[in-house]
């Protein structure tokens, strides 16, 4: 595809891909328990979330958690503690379990009956750059009206339809959009 840079920060440039920095704006968004899955509280937080309903353990047992009642009652009274990959396990569970919980209702409200959300794309760090070599990027503005796809693919975790859904959204700037493959930070609310 034309203007997909092939070999960034050659130069010296410094950002990440625009999907990368929306992926990491929608999780900011979903609400995640900030305390850490190797605490006591947030473990016990998660494990909540994750067995309080028996839709929640199924959701979790398809997300990866597949230890068994028996384990789960012991973690949740204390007796036993998880491993280190078991920590793990939980946490992408609960990351992929919240994701899917959330994702239609961040979807309508990033939607907004069609009127979309105002995004900021911050452009990538030049300042590593031999001045000769710098391009002029600017701060820049955009509505984004059709948000499923891009939902979808993050609840997902799938990267490369994330990638797309994104650029076909990018595309939208004009014929400089290939300038803003590469970002600092997007920024958007719900």
């Amino acid at each position: 595809m034309p203007e997909r840079n092939i070999e960034f920060g050659r130069y010296g440039a410094r950002g990440i891909k625009g999907h990368e920095a929306v992926a990491r704006q929608l999780d900011g968004l979903a609400g995640y328990i900030a305390t850490p899955v190797t605490a006591r509280r947030g473990l016990l937080a998660r494990l909540h979330y994750l067995t309080r309903t028996e839709h929640a353990r199924t959701a979790a047992r398809a997300a990866g958690l597949t230890v068994t009642d028996r384990t789960l009652r012991a973690w949740l009274a204390g007796t036993r503690s998880p491993s280190r990959k078991n920590l793990e396990r939980v946490e992408q569970a609960y990351r992929t379990v919240r994701r899917e919980n959330v994702g239609r209702y961040l979807a309508a409200r990033l939607n907004r009956q069609g009127r979309g959300t105002r995004v900021e794309i911050h452009p990538l760090n030049q300042s590593q750059v031999d001045r000769p070599r710098q391009r002029p990027v600017t701060f820049r503005t955009m509505n984004v009206r059709h948000w499923d796809r891009i939902v979808r693919a993050w609840v997902a975790g799938d990267e490369r339809e994330l990638d797309d859904a994104w650029v076909d959204q990018v595309v939208d700037l004009g014929s400089e959009w290939g300038q803003y493959e590469y970002v600092t930070n997007i920024g958007f609310a719900a």
